[in-house]
């Protein structure tokens, strides 16, 4: 364990789990951990000794060396033709949901202005770009949110196309291990059979997604490179970036958090809505920006003197997990009434946390639809916008791409 980690959120050891009898005290000690961090925080940091850092410095130098490459290279992985479902899409294509939300917005306002996220209510589409490597099971069953299964691309740069499957399945696999892992974990913790998360995303629309953002260009502080958002997936899990600006927020105390990663076998690990559906609202979807902040501005200073010649892109190795689109998203009626508990607990410690929310009985595919109202849709210049019933809905929208992922 890391001695001298620089954030509050609880570390909680995988490798306790995996390596002790489940009936051990130890084992649901870490358990209830876990799922007391999800139910404070909405976010925790993992601990996972199959994570390797030097898996993640591949993957960081794999993407920064293709995102270095000429826009026209770029181009050649986008698939618009699949709504970008799968490869590049290149910056100012995704927008957070919230600069037009009016109960996100709500969020904002009830934190102390200090703890608020740099204004997004104006805010252009995130100067970022994005590549989606899909990492999916197709079910034995015919679903009723028939997703995209067109191959993932592969780059053809020669210096960049041996390197890419390898290094995306590596490191991808490294993150969905941990993360299934950790859903065991959360379920025990909230007194459930272990596989009750796991079973229920075996077959889900996960996606290795990550995230760049070009520091020549956008690396004056204060730049949003990504708007304040919840995810709408069941748990995101990020790997080490090497340029600090992700802030998160906690439930318990409204206080924004800087978040650095510790170095080694340790990553981050934040709820989604899926999980906030599921849990009557016990766990809360965090939500999380990712801007250019003092440290940042630093950390580029610094790595221009030491790595001239290394490319200045901010990499983010995202990795989505999902439920599958077919599962029934029911509150659990035990987490539900925890939930119920929790809300009024903050409520007399003077913490507003907003109207009530309602989680009716829907299948996770549909989840997604709700979150999409068709006003939202403002459709590329020659392209109409496009709504499927699929896994990651399909938008021919330029701004809204992401929107499956994204609230």
């Amino acid at each position: 364990m890391a001695a001298d980690l620089p954030m509050d959120l609880p570390v909680i050891d995988l490798d306790v789990f995996r390596n002790q009898p489940r009936d051990s005290p130890e084992v649901q000690a870490e358990c209830l951990k876990a799922a007391k961090a999800l139910i404070t925080y909405g976010a925790l940091v993992l601990h996972d000794s199959r994570v390797s850092e030097e898996d993640n410095a591949a993957f960081l130098d794999l993407l920064e060396d293709y995102f270095a490459q000429p826009e026209e290279d770029l181009k050649k992985d986008e698939r618009p033709e699949l709504h970008y479902q799968i490869g590049v899409t290149l910056e100012n294509t995704e927008k957070p949901k919230c600069a037009v939300d009016e109960p996100c917005l709500n969020v904002i306002n009830r934190l102390e202005p200090s703890e608020r996220p740099l204004d997004i209510t104006a805010h252009a589409p995130d100067p970022k770009c994005r590549f989606f490597w899909r990492m999916v099971e197709l079910p034995p069953y015919e679903t009723q949110f028939p997703g995209l299964n067109a191959a993932n691309v592969v780059p053809e740069a020669p210096h960049i196309a041996d390197r890419w499957g390898p290094t995306m399945n590596l490191w991808g696999d490294s993150m969905k291990n941990a993360v299934e892992g950790l859903t065991e974990m959360t379920a025990v913790g909230l007194g459930l059979p272990a596989g009750s998360f796991k079973d229920a995303g075996r077959y889900g629309p996960h996606l290795l997604a990550p995230t760049a953002s070009d520091l020549k260009k956008y690396g004056e502080k204060d730049t949003i490179l990504a708007g304040f958002h919840t995810d709408l997936n069941f748990l995101t899990i990020h790997g080490r970036s090497r340029y600090p600006g992700l802030h998160i927020w906690a439930r318990n105390t409204g206080k924004r958090i800087a978040v650095k990663i510790p170095q080694g076998n340790y990553l981050l690990v934040q709820a989604g809505k899926q999980l906030e559906h599921i849990t009557g609202g016990l766990i809360k979807a965090g939500f999380h920006e990712v801007v250019v902040n003092e440290k940042t501005v630093d950390v580029i200073e610094a790595r221009k003197a030491q790595f001239p010649d290394r490319p200045l892109v901010r990499i983010s190795s995202t990795f989505f997990w999902h439920l599958s689109s077919d599962v029934d998203l029911t509150p659990i009626p035990s987490l539900a009434e925890q939930a119920r508990q929790v809300r009024a607990e903050q409520f007399n410690l003077g913490k507003n946390e907003g109207e009530e929310v309602t989680y009716p009985t829907m299948k996770v595919g549909e989840l997604v639809q709700k979150y999409v109202p068709p006003f939202l849709f403002f459709p590329t210049p020659g392209k109409s916008c496009v709504l499927l019933k699929t896994d990651i809905l399909f938008a021919a929208c330029s701004e809204l791409r992401h929107i499956a992922l994204m609230t």
